[in-house]
């Protein structure tokens, strides 16, 4: 057996237990459904169904549409990047978003033996659920029969994803007249999130991944950061990248908690942005992706499993299990996806002033971007509210990172005094000690 996909299965239990019964809501842009890799996309959202997830596709058809018209010999007009969609042409945007409608059906139908789908029996449900408003008259130019999301029938959608069904939307709305809207699908999707309370915005697109000036990719971003870059790369604004990066921000903005842009040309990305620690596309969020907090009892295993290879090595003194669940109190950890990547530990020392700093572990594949630092400042802060004035730790193999953290080296003589006798002579560590401000 592939001991690669054994290790990969195991490290992705975590996140099919944290994304069970969490409600996605999925852009998939006209471009995507053209691609190669469309028939897989689809599998894998089958598989994500599959899994409990309660799936929302919302689809584009932008390059339908425009094929269409070019059939009927239609010239299409796009104004500030909304396509003006006059009354005479609607039959053809109609018969576009339909024919991609029933592409997307057929393929979540497919169930052949040997195939992905093999036994899927995937149910495909929508209705009525998205009311539009006419957008009205820009810059003197009447856009007609484009429209924008004025409602979401968020009870009708969860209903529909309560019985097991994936819900399929057009970029289509429908006004009390009885009118027929061509939207956006971003608008859709990110209206139909707020409006559900999902969990996540997931933007596929096909111009790459979001890179900074130096061509880095951007694994994951802040909202403030999100709108910051938005602002400036305007230039960009037209490209599906930045589209899909834009519906991301509005959705977080709207209150979902989490938003990613992956591509359609990537076979796999879906999965791996949602079973892997570090993804494949970006992410947009809200709240803190890493966080630092206090260590809780169910935290007792990650700790383990993150410092008894640095006690292999003599790293770090060994603590048993028994040990450490009682001096837990001491503890913090920095947890990344529900997955305990650092921990630190502070001990006061009674009758004075001063506290230990023992147990500093970060997780191997996150040891840079200062994560250590970070703890250690979330420790010195914990400190000061003590109204501690002095940190010390003990060390054998680390001295040089703690001396880069202002620590100064020290002797046995300046250790409390319950310490000095409890100091091992036998495993020699270099004492290190820093005033607090």
């Amino acid at each position: 057996m592939n001991d690669d996909y054994v290790t990969w299965f195991r490290h992705s239990s975590p996140y099919i237990n944290a994304h069970r019964g969490k409600t996605f809501v999925v852009m998939l842009p006209g471009d995507s459904i053209e691609t190669e890799d469309f028939h897989n996309i689809v599998s894998d959202l089958t598989l994500l169904n599959s899994l409990g997830i309660r799936l929302v596709v919302v689809h584009g058809a932008r390059t339908q549409i425009e094929k269409q018209l070019a059939l009927a010999e239609v010239n299409s007009e796009i104004h500030k990047g909304m396509r003006i969609t006059r009354r005479e042409h609607l039959d053809e945007v109609l018969k576009a978003i339909g024919e991609t409608r029933v592409k997307l059906e057929a393929a979540f139908s497919c169930g052949l033996p040997g195939s992905p789908m093999h036994g899927a029996r995937v149910r495909v449900r929508s209705g009525n659920v998205v009311s539009a408003m006419p957008i009205g008259v820009i810059d003197g130019i009447d856009f007609q029969l484009t429209g924008k999301v004025r409602s979401v029938d968020g009870p009708a959608i969860s209903a529909l994803l309560n019985d097991g069904n994936i819900v399929l939307l057009s970029p289509l709305g429908y006004s009390l007249t009885g009118e027929i809207f061509n939207v956006s699908f971003a608008d859709v999707a990110i209206q139909v999130a707020k409006a559900i309370g999902a969990d996540k915005l997931i933007a596929f697109n096909d111009d790459g991944p979001i890179k900074d000036k130096t061509g880095q990719q951007y694994r994951e971003m802040t909202l403030l950061k999100c709108e910051k870059f938005l602002v400036e790369s305007a230039r960009h604004n037209q490209d599906n990248s930045y589209f899909s990066l834009r519906a991301c921000q509005k959705a977080c903005d709207a209150g979902v908690a989490r938003a990613h842009v992956i591509s359609s040309h990537e076979d796999g990305a879906l999965l791996r942005e949602l079973f892997t620690r570090d993804g494949s596309g970006t992410m947009v969020y809200r709240d803190s992706y890493e966080t630092i907090r206090r260590a809780r009892f169910d935290d007792v295993v990650g700790i383990l499993n993150l410092i008894s290879p640095l006690e292999e090595e003599g790293v770090l003194v060994k603590r048993s299990r028994e040990r450490l669940e009682t001096e837990l109190d001491c503890f913090i950890v920095m947890e990344k996806d529900n997955l305990i990547i650092g921990c630190a530990a502070l001990y006061p020392i009674s009758d004075s002033r001063s506290a230990e700093l023992a147990c500093v572990a970060i997780h191997p594949e996150y040891r840079s971007n200062g994560r250590a630092s970070k703890l250690l400042a979330h420790l010195e802060k914990q400190a000061s509210k003590l109204k501690l004035e002095r940190l010390f730790v003990l060390t054998t193999q680390t001295a040089h990172w703690f001396l880069e953290q202002g620590f100064v080296e020290s002797n046995i003589e300046m250790l409390p005094e319950q310490k000095k006798g409890l100091y091992n002579f036998q495993r020699n560590s270099k004492i290190f000690c820093k005033t607090l401000n």
